[in-house]
C-alpha cells in the first residue's frame, strides 16, 4: 500500500507592501435638479431693470412723496397699481410726468427685483444726480435765511448712514446747510437720501474741492469755526455758541484731522462720564448741534 505524500506544499509568495484597504464608499452620482420655471420678462421690464441697476434708487412712500413734493427731478417711478391713484400720489405723479418723469405701474415682484427686497412699500424711483451748491451760494442763502446761521462741515464721512443721519438732524434742528469734501468722503447717494428720510429735499449741500480752504472761506464770511474733538478742547456747554457758526465734524475712527483742527477757531468736546471713550460721528454732531440750537430757542412764555 503506497504511503501518502507528506512533503510540505509550496507556500504562496507574500505580496510586498501590501496594506489593508477599507472598502471604498459607493459613488453616488447626484441627480440634477430640475430648474424652476422662470416667468417671462418683457423687453420693457428688462430695460427698466437694467436702467435701475445702474442708477440711484429711493424707495418707500415717505421718501418718494417728499421727493415728488420738492420738485426734485425723478427720471423714472415704479409704483403698484393700488397706489397709482391714491390721493397722496395721483396729482404729484401727474405733475412729475409733465416734468419728463416716466411712471410705470408694476407688480410687487418687479419692485422686489429692482430694490433687492420687499420693504419698498409699493413705490420706488430713480433720482437724477444730486445737484450740489457751490460754497459761495450756500453761504449767501444761509445769510439770507438767518441772522445767525449754522452750517455743518463734515470731513471725510465714509458711511452713508452717518451722513444721512447728520443731514436729517441738521434739517430738523434748523441748520442752514452742509459742506462735504469732494474726495475721500461719501457723496449724496440713494442710501444717504433714504436715511435722511426726506430731509435732503429741504437741506442744501455744498461740495468743496479743498476742505481746509472751505473752512477759511467760511471764516472770511464771518463764521466762527467750532471743531468737535474727543479730547483737547473746551467743554461745549461752556462756550458762547452765538453768531454765525460752522460746526466741523470729523470722520469715523480718525476724527477731525490735525490740519482741519488748526483751521478751527475753537475746539469743543462733549463731556463723557462712562467708559466709552468717544461717540459715533453722527451722534456727536447731533449733540453738539442741539447744544448750539437750544441756546437760541425762546424759553416758554418768552415773547421777545
Amino acid at each position: 500500500m503506497p504511503k501518502p505524500d507528506r512533503s510540505p506544499k509550496p507556500r504562496k509568495p507574500k505580496l510586498a507592501n501590501r496594506s489593508r484597504r477599507s472598502p471604498s464608499p459607493r459613488q453616488v452620482t447626484p441627480r440634477p435638479r430640475q430648474a424652476a420655471p422662470v416667468e417671462p420678462v418683457s423687453d420693457a421690464d428688462a430695460d427698466a431693470d437694467e436702467e435701475a441697476e445702474n442708477s440711484d434708487l429711493i424707495w418707500g412712500r415717505h421718501p418718494v412723496l417728499t421727493a415728488l413734493e420738492s420738485d426734485r427731478q425723478l427720471n423714472r417711478i415704479w409704483i403698484l397699481s393700488k397706489l397709482r391713484y391714491d390721493p397722496r400720489f395721483h396729482l404729484l405723479l401727474e405733475q412729475a410726468k409733465t416734468r419728463g418723469s416716466l411712471v410705470d405701474e408694476v407688480e410687487s415682484r418687479r419692485l422686489n427685483y429692482l430694490v433687492g427686497h420687499s420693504k419698498h412699500q409699493g413705490v420706488a424711483a430713480q433720482v437724477a444726480p444730486y445737484h450740489y451748491l457751490d460754497l459761495t451760494t450756500l453761504i449767501e442763502r444761509a445769510r439770507a435765511s438767518s441772522r445767525a446761521p449754522i452750517i455743518l462741515v463734515a470731513e471725510g464721512i465714509a458711511d452713508p448712514h452717518n451722513l444721512g443721519a447728520i443731514i436729517r438732524t441738521g434739517e430738523a434742528l434748523g441748520a442752514q446747510g452742509l459742506v462735504i469734501p469732494q474726495r475721500r468722503a461719501v457723496g449724496i447717494t440713494s442710501t444717504v437720501s433714504k436715511v435722511a428720510a426726506g430731509a435732503l429735499e429741504h437741506f442744501p449741500v455744498a461740495r468743496a474741492v479743498n476742505f481746509n480752504r472751505a473752512l477759511e472761506t467760511l471764516k472770511e464770511n464771518g463764521f466762527w469755526i467750532y471743531g468737535t474733538v474727543a479730547s483737547g478742547g473746551q467743554p461745549i456747554h461752556t462756550l458762547p455758541l452765538d453768531g454765525a457758526i460752522a460746526l466741523a465734524i470729523g470722520s469715523e475712527g480718525k476724527g477731525l484731522s490735525l490740519l482741519a483742527q488748526r483751521h478751527c477757531d475753537q475746539l469743543a468736546v462733549i463731556p463723557l462720564v462712562g467708559k466709552t471713550p468717544s461717540l459715533n460721528a453722527s451722534v456727536a454732531a447731533a449733540i453738539a448741534l442741539y447744544e448750539i440750537c437750544r441756546r437760541r430757542w425762546p424759553l416758554p412764555g418768552d415773547r421777545s
